[in-house]
């Protein structure tokens, strides 16, 4: 039988000076291997949506959509840009 080689695990850092730091750490170690080491909290998260949703003509919504498509961005960041065009202009 083959002996495996057992790899000690790197402790979690007590402080990170950075986010970058933080960052790092995390994107070369798993969660998995530090279980033992987190501890469960609640939290409680009050998430607040800063979207207004306004209803738009499907005929016109499909033009709006293949304009986008063309021009690389999304369906919204294509309309907010037009709407703060039209805006400014109106201004």
């Amino acid at each position: 039988m083959q002996d495996k080689k057992i790899e000690q695990q790197e402790p979690i850092p007590e402080n990170f000076d950075t986010l970058a730091e933080f960052w790092q750490f995390w994107d070369t170690h798993s969660t998995a291997d530090y279980e033992d080491d987190m501890e469960p909290i609640d939290i409680e998260v009050d998430l607040i949506s800063s979207k207004v949703y306004c209803p738009v003509a499907k005929d016109l919504l499909q033009e709006v959509r293949a304009q986008a498509r063309r021009q690389g961005v999304s369906t919204e960041t294509l309309i907010n840009l037009w709407l703060q065009e039209k805006l400014r202009a109106s201004a």
